[in-house]
């Protein structure tokens, strides 16, 4: 990734409404790019913020009895407090109410107008009071009339307009010969098929009779101006324009814009038309995002279909939450949200795979050295810890690369994929065999190279999943920051670290269902009892069979899931000295990394079967009661191989 200086923004939110899963995309997003580049060792500006002016404020505003500015006050700490929720980072919170704004927004329309690029013109046509924009027949739907919709009024008033038709062809022609100006692509050709039709001047002023809350025009107390042209400005008011011109050449001219597909023509024909007349450089990037849907339909509030983040964030941490969003949309594209796709993704890529690595990590190292990452032996390593250490640093290299590219959904499949090796290593080496052997330096490169990997990968991870990330690092006793340098090195992992029981990073999310009704027990009914004879019992066995079954103390090495069985997970165990493999149905009901550990009791000369194409070699106890579904441990210490009596 390049260690140019890195401006990000997002949109600013609208503060007539709560936050929901679209801003909080759009917000996390910009938070993950803001952290790789931090980690790239590129400067980094993240700035975010509320648009608080317009009609919409002005009504809810009324409505409540109260001024806009208590709206707009009682109304943005609902964005604040999700963020701080959400761990984002941003260098700045701008507010449009904000005397630092509303001074660059007057000092830029002032300049406008000395220069002819606004002048006064009467307006006669239709008004759509929801998007707070003059409307022409065409953009009424088709079969529709304007007066068959009520969000539509006629009006005929005096307004300001900007001289945006001036600049029609100059923006066709910025566009062509800047082909990342707006991404992705499909994005870049709608804003040229907008502008193949011819480009009207923009209003950028309403009546004060009309609507008060606004920022004055500097040039005409009576009118106040339009909401777009002021929150566009933020962007630029922000970093320093017309007050700090280092802070301003330093950030703007790198500036990525995030925004979502609905506000596509106001950043990419809007603004850049506003920023040529004020003679003042574009921005690097205009990147517009898809929509999150709920089946096939976009969320919204009239639907009832929109997904609260503060609920998500309750149920599942934060971290998971960050993980999915970033995980599951290709950016530029729409996708689509459901609980049920959340909790596959999680159990796969998190409980699964990552958090079964950490506890196979950490758990052998406590149990063959003494709980302290091995030294790394010296010579050449073997061919399955070569393959490992190059798979961590091609995830770093290539990481970084789709980060840039804005497909931070590859970049996380690399990482995982990496995760998946590194597990593959473990079931190929077997350290619990190694263990065995009086030379450990076959054990000692295993366990140092596993551990090494999970460093970098760990690193990896950290923009997306800050505080799971740490306490991953603080369980392989990692207590320095990650750096960029070290993402390029292997080899670096302090031996001697010591390690600790990180507990379930990502316990296995279980489906919830409802306790049916004919699980409540039925009056019970008076009978004569009747004493059964003796030969009335079935399953009775003699003592001599019983005596056949061998139960054994054992540990649970490493567990992982057999590949197409939902309800299967795959056990090394130890049993006395030695380690076996058998397959169990408890999928449904632990993860791999919650069993990792665990002393359990298995009969131990069960001949052994296929399940599943997996051989399997015993069978552990375990007791259920409808769907819920227990192993049987041991209850105090007890060496692996001891007698069940």
């Amino acid at each position: 990734m390049k260690s140019a200086p890195f401006y990000i923004t997002t949109p600013i939110y609208y503060v007539n409404d709560k936050p929901h899963i679209g801003h909080a995309y759009t917000t996390i997003l910009a938070d993950v790019l803001s952290r790789y580049h931090r980690l790239a060792g590129a400067p980094t500006y993240f700035l975010t913020g509320t648009d608080e002016h317009g009609q919409k404020v002005q009504r809810a505003a009324d409505k409540a009895g109260i001024s806009p500015q208590q709206h707009a006050d009682a109304t943005v700490v609902h964005f604040q407090n999700l963020w701080k929720r959400l761990e984002i980072t941003n260098d700045d919170f701008i507010r449009t109410t904000e005397k630092r704004h509303t001074k660059i927004v007057q000092a830029c329309l002032q300049d406008l107008y000395d220069r002819g690029e606004i002048y006064k013109s009467e307006y006669d046509g239709w008004y759509d009071v929801t998007s707070e924009t003059f409307v022409t027949e065409k953009d009424i739907p088709e079969g529709k009339t304007p007066e068959e919709m009520p969000n539509i009024v006629r009006i005929k008033e005096a307004n300001y307009f900007f001289k945006m038709s001036a600049y029609q062809q100059w923006l066709i022609d910025y566009i062509k010969d800047h082909p990342s100006f707006i991404q992705p692509e499909h994005r870049r050709n709608e804003t040229l098929g907008f502008l193949r039709k011819p480009l009207q001047d923009l209003c950028i002023s309403r009546p004060k009779s009309r609507l008060a809350w606004g920022i004055e025009l500097p040039f005409d107390k009576d009118y106040v101006c339009y909401v777009w042209f002021d929150a566009l400005v933020n962007y630029i008011s922000a970093v320093g324009y017309k007050t700090d011109d280092a802070m301003y050449e330093k950030w703007w001219p790198h500036c990525t814009h995030l925004v979502g597909k609905d506000i596509l023509t106001t950043h990419t024909v809007y603004w850049p038309t506003m920023l040529k007349a004020l003679g003042t450089v574009q921005p690097k990037r205009i990147f517009a995002h898809g929509w999150w849907l709920s089946g096939d339909t976009k969320m919204s509030k009239s639907l009832g279909n929109v997904v609260n983040p503060m609920d998500m964030i309750d149920r599942y941490g934060v971290d998971a939450f960050r993980y999915f969003l970033m995980a599951e949309m290709i950016l530029g594209q729409d996708a689509n949200f459901s609980e049920g796709a959340f909790i596959r993704r999680y159990n796969a890529d998190l409980a699964n795979d990552l958090g079964n690595l950490l506890s196979r990590v950490t758990n052998m190292i406590r149990r063959f050295c003494d709980g302290k990452v091995p030294a790394l032996p010296d010579g050449e390593l073997d061919r399955e810890s070569s393959e490992v250490r190059d798979a961590a640093l091609a995830a770093a290299h290539k990481c970084f690369n789709f980060v840039e590219d804005m497909r931070i959904d590859l970049a996380l499949t690399e990482i995982i994929n990496a995760v998946k090796r590194v597990n593959k290593y473990f079931e190929v080496m077997q350290p619990w065999s190694l263990a065995k052997k009086d030379d450990k330096t076959d054990l000692h490169t295993c366990l140092y190279v596993a551990a090494e990997a999970l460093r970098i990968l760990s690193s990896l991870l950290q923009p997306v999943m800050p505080e799971k990330m740490n306490a991953l690092r603080g369980a392989l006793g990692l207590r320095e920051p990650c750096k960029a340098e070290d993402l390029q090195k292997f080899g670096i992992f302090p031996s001697g670290s010591e390690v600790s029981e990180p507990g379930p990073l990502f316990p296995r999310i279980e489906k919830k269902d409802a306790p049916a009704a004919s699980e409540k027990a039925a009056p019970a009914k008076s009978v004569p009892a009747k004493p059964a004879p003796a030969t009335a019992v079935e399953g009775v066995i003699e003592y001599g069979d019983f005596s056949k079954v061998q139960l054994r103390v054992a540990t649970v090495l490493s567990a992982e899931k057999v590949e197409g069985a939902d309800k299967l997970l795959r056990l090394q165990v130890q049993i006395g000295d030695t380690p076996r493999q058998i397959v169990a149905g408890i999928a449904q009901h632990y993860s791999p990394e919650e069993v990792v550990g665990k002393t359990i009791v298995v009969v131990a000369n069960l001949k052994p079967a296929k399940i599943r194409g997996v051989e399997s070699n015993g069978m552990l106890l375990a007791a259920s009661v409808g769907d819920k579904l227990r192993l049987v441990t041991v209850d105090g210490e007890l060496p692996p191989g001891g007698v069940v009596k």
